[in-house]
Parts: structure tokens; C-alpha cells; sequence
């Protein structure tokens, strides 16, 4: 996230759409959280938006996380 941190405290909504490989299906039937953003990417990061385990769980099949 840019702006220097200015997205640090806010809320997103965060959605499962699909995999990036051939999982049949990747997203669970929740398919939908709501993330706090705790910390930002330091300029030259290649992330945007990192999910915990325990907030990336609730959207997708844990196997796909790594």
C-alpha cells in the first residue's frame, strides 16, 4: 500500500475470486472478510495486501496460502 502508511488502521474488504493455479476450488463458501490493515510495504515491496492465516482461512483453502 502506498501513501506511507496512510492506509494503516483502515478496513478493506477483502474477496475470494480465484486461484492463481488449477485448484479446482479455491475459495470457501464465505468468499468474503474484513481485514484491519496493521502495517505498510516499505517503498520497492512487491506485496500489496498480505492476509493472516487466520484472515486468509475465512476466504480460501488454507492450501493455497503458500
Amino acid at each position: 500500500m502506498g501513501d506511507n502508511g496512510a492506509a494503516c488502521g483502515r478496513l478493506y474488504t477483502v474477496r475470494c475470486i480465484g486461484g492463481t493455479n488449477r485448484m479446482a476450488k479455491p475459495c470457501t463458501q464465505v468468499s468474503v472478510v474484513i481485514v484491519k490493515i496493521v502495517e505498510y510495504c516499505p517503498s520497492g515491496c512487491r506485496g500489496t495486501i498480505n492476509l493472516s492465516r487466520e484472515g486468509f482461512v475465512v476466504i480460501a483453502n488454507p492450501d493455497q496460502m503458500f
